[in-house]
């Protein structure tokens, strides 16, 4: 478990390095995930990672004051909703698309009542 956890990680943080460029990746959940299985997998790359310019610059803030710039918040909002969308236009489940309307709900909510915009 613990390899295929830092596999993840080294993959999310690939992409998540990607997504500084490509507008279409977000960066800051890539990197979340990446903290995470590094977190659970490798001591060693958990600190490599905390230590990054790309840590600092993107999660630092949100890990310590859970904070987060109103630009990158309209950003990841609006990526998320649009990932979301896909699957309530292209399936014809009610009990799917009710998961993913409250999925959406929640969402909103979170990121406009937990997270403080800087």
């Amino acid at each position: 478990m613990r390899i295929l956890l830092f596999i993840l990680g080294t993959i999310s943080t690939s992409l998540a390095v990607l997504g500084i460029i490509l507008p279409v990746l977000p960066t800051t959940p890539l990197l979340l995930l990446a903290l995470f299985c590094f977190s659970k997998s490798s001591k060693k790359f958990e600190t490599w990672l905390i230590n990054s310019d790309l840590y600092k610059n993107y999660l630092e803030e949100f890990v310590t004051e859970r904070s987060m710039p109103l630009k990158r918040k309209v950003i990841l909002v609006s990526f998320a909703t649009t990932m979301m969308m896909f699957p309530l236009f292209i399936l014809d489940y009610l009990f799917i698309k009710t998961i993913i309307l409250l999925l959406l709900f929640y969402l909103y909510y979170y990121f406009i009542f937990k997270i403080k915009t800087t």
